[in-house]
């Protein structure tokens, strides 16, 4: 296998879209009947008695972690027979929603715009937001960093090339003047899964890393390692979309009343959840240990809560500015036209049944 570093930025780019390519493929090569969003479909055609759902065990993913594995959204979805499958990284999610595997899917948003921008903005909609911060730049307290002007000649990971905290790392060097090795730079960042992230830094191979939560709690607890940033510094009001719900854009068309009952059983988790935190921490874990046969500690997780805000608002400014960012650090030739990838329509109608503001 050729080292990351030593491959042109070019060809890493091609890399870290590689997934959103292999999508179109997959799109492109179905049966008729199995295209989503690309075909004209029945509008009259009767709702869908099954809503299949996706969705990472993740405390980003909270609200489908909680009310799925309780029983609260099956309740809410009634006589609508709801099937799950839990994916450990954004581009799979997406490939299973391509291959009409999946109606529904909680996805960060680099994932939803390169899924989005290879189908031609025909294949999904975001139809709700689920998650704000929760991700932190963490360097090892004997690293010798101490601010961004110490961060030349050092190592960094990021979860995924191209993933949503691997291009907050790369903008971050970029406003501060760094270069990566492959742009003839000092800095290297080595992607890997977040795991592998934490064992880098234990063995002292990476001196720090861009990480969603509570990973980045973790890495302080066990990793001999201090925040350098919170992300939520970098962003206004300190909002930027970590997790929101998408959805085909064919199942949307042929199946809104399923799809408020979803969006209202998200909001009532999502309410749930942020009035109950020291109960909804021990009932995460709970429905963890059934997903994973782990669990996180109680004060890990209760840092990792507290730099995050789930929200049932997308945060559409910051979506939008990570098009751009992602455009500005190369992963995109032209920036995106994302115009049509919102529909927060039924949002906003249970929104304002519920008494509560909708999302302008």
């Amino acid at each position: 296998m050729v080292p990351a570093s030593s491959v042109p930025m070019d060809d890493r780019i091609k890399f870290g879209i590689a997934a959103a390519i292999v999508i179109a493929v997959i799109v492109t090569s179905l049966p008729a009947g199995l295209s989503i969003g690309l075909a004209n479909n029945n509008n009259n055609a009767a709702e869908s008695h099954e809503l299949r759902i996706g969705y990472f065990p993740n405390i980003n993913h909270a609200q489908a972690v909680i009310g799925l594995g309780n029983g609260d959204f099956q309740k809410a979805l009634g006589d609508v027979k709801v099937t799950t499958q839990v994916f450990n990284a954004g581009p799979s999610a997406i490939t299973a929603l391509f291959a009409n595997q999946i109606d529904v899917t909680y996805v960060g948003p680099n994932p939803a715009i390169n899924g989005y921008v290879q189908s031609n903005g025909d294949a999904l909609r975001i139809i709700s937001g689920a998650a704000s911060g929760g991700a932190v730049f963490v360097v090892r307290n004997d690293a010798s960093i101490n601010s961004s002007a110490d961060l030349g000649n050092k190592k960094f990971s990021s979860p995924q090339l191209g993933n949503t905290q691997d291009v907050a790392l790369r903008k971050y060097l970029l406003d501060n003047g760094y270069k990566t090795k492959e742009n003839g730079g000092s800095v290297e960042i080595i992607p890997a899964t977040n795991s592998d992230i934490f064992t880098l830094m234990v063995k002292k191979e990476i001196a720090g890393a861009w990480v969603p939560e509570p990973w980045g709690a973790k890495m302080v607890k066990e990793a001999n390692s201090k925040i350098l940033v919170d992300e939520r510094d970098r962003w206004p009001d300190g909002q930027f979309v970590t997790t929101h719900i998408i959805v085909r854009t064919d199942y949307l068309k042929n199946n809104p009343e399923t799809i408020k009952k979803l969006l209202e059983a998200n909001i009532d988790e999502t309410n749930w959840i942020n009035n109950n935190q020291d109960e909804a921490v021990k009932v995460f874990n709970t429905e963890l240990n059934k997903l994973t046969g782990k669990t996180i500690p109680e004060d890990e997780l209760k840092a990792g809560f507290s730099r995050m805000n789930l929200t049932w608002d997308p945060v559409k400014t910051s979506l939008f500015q990570s098009a751009d960012d992602a455009f500005r650090t190369g992963f995109f030739d032209t920036k995106p036209d994302l115009s049509r990838i919102y529909d927060l329509t039924l949002l906003n109608e249970v929104l304002a049944k519920k008494g509560l503001q909708e999302i302008q």
